[in-house]
């Protein structure tokens, strides 16, 4: 079973990588052709300088990879303070808002599922009023079309309501304020998402290693041909590809709200957050987000 996997995942592995791989092994061919067919010893390298140079790759692809884990793993901590922040509004909506405007709550609440849903569609690029979910959670909310910021406008609106009350005295000042820091902390979560999302890391991190990667894999076989003879090619294809697989990894971690399988399960944590609201309304729940047949959950 074990043995089955590894297979498979070698498979899309190389795959994913099948152009850096016949480079990384045209190379080694062409530097084996030219030194041992052709005689061409004079064109052989010392081993230590590409030793250092693999060196600084490999600390280079590191650290890329680190800084863009680093902002996928943030962006799944924003998204656990969204869930803790959203059953907080709704327990404060509940129970400041009070008995006589249950209607009120209830509008409170099933906006913020609107929230949420709507971030969750604008941090993927995608259009919310195209959504089945947005589409059904903005049932007789109305939300603003047009607007440049929905997301924005519908935290407004939640605060336009609380304040109208407010002014009747129901919440009293002390639960609006507590209200408010709720909706500040939102903005907050919502502004760290778009933080992360409008600034990727500077291209010149993933087009540097790039090209020292080709380079390492143009001069690494000069170094090893003399004491592997062909085995330097496929050896060759191996060292690069690993430094080649470092760099891809921090690229598809970059952006942490891609819909790509590393991309954070966003939809499945929408879900959860309306599942779990709505249970405090006592309404139908919507049914959750199963994984695929590859086990990716989005």
């Amino acid at each position: 079973m074990i043995t089955e996997a590894f297979k498979s995942n070698s498979l899309a592995l190389l795959h994913w990588q099948v152009k850096n791989a016949a480079v990384y092994g045209a190379t080694g061919l062409a530097a084996w052709v030219l030194i041992e067919p052709m005689g061409q010893h004079f064109m052989e390298i010392p081993v230590t300088p590409i030793s250092i140079m693999g060196a600084a790759i490999g600390i280079f692809a590191s650290f890329r990879a680190n800084q863009a884990y680093d902002r996928w793993w943030e962006g799944r901590k924003l998204w656990g303070r969204l869930i803790n922040s959203s059953r907080h509004f709704c327990d404060q909506a509940r129970h400041y808002v009070g008995p006589k405007d249950a209607d009120l709550a209830e509008r409170l609440t099933l906006r913020h599922v609107l929230y949420v849903h709507t971030l969750r569609c604008l941090l993927r690029n995608q259009d919310p009023f195209l959504d089945p979910d947005f589409v059904r959670s903005a049932k007789d909310l109305d939300p603003p079309q047009g607007s440049t910021n929905l997301t924005h406008a519908l935290l407004d609106a939640q605060l336009a309501e609380l304040t109208a009350l407010s002014d009747q005295g129901r919440p009293d000042g002390h639960r609006l304020e507590s209200l408010d820091r709720t909706l500040m902390d939102l903005l907050n979560i919502q502004g760290g998402c778009e933080r992360i999302k409008g600034t990727p890391l500077p291209r010149g991190y993933g087009f540097i290693l790039e090209a020292l990667i080709r380079l390492f894999s143009v001069l690494l076989p000069f170094s090893l041909v003399h004491d592997l003879h062909w085995v330097a090619i496929p050896l060759n294809v191996l060292v690069c590809l690993s430094f080649a697989l470092i760099s891809e990894a921090g690229r598809v971690l970059e952006d942490p709200f891609s819909l790509f399988y590393n991309g954070l399960p966003l939809h499945n944590l929408s879900i959860k957050i309306e599942r779990n609201l709505r249970e405090r309304l006592g309404l139908p729940l919507p049914p959750p987000v199963l994984a695929d047949g590859k086990g990716v959950l989005m």
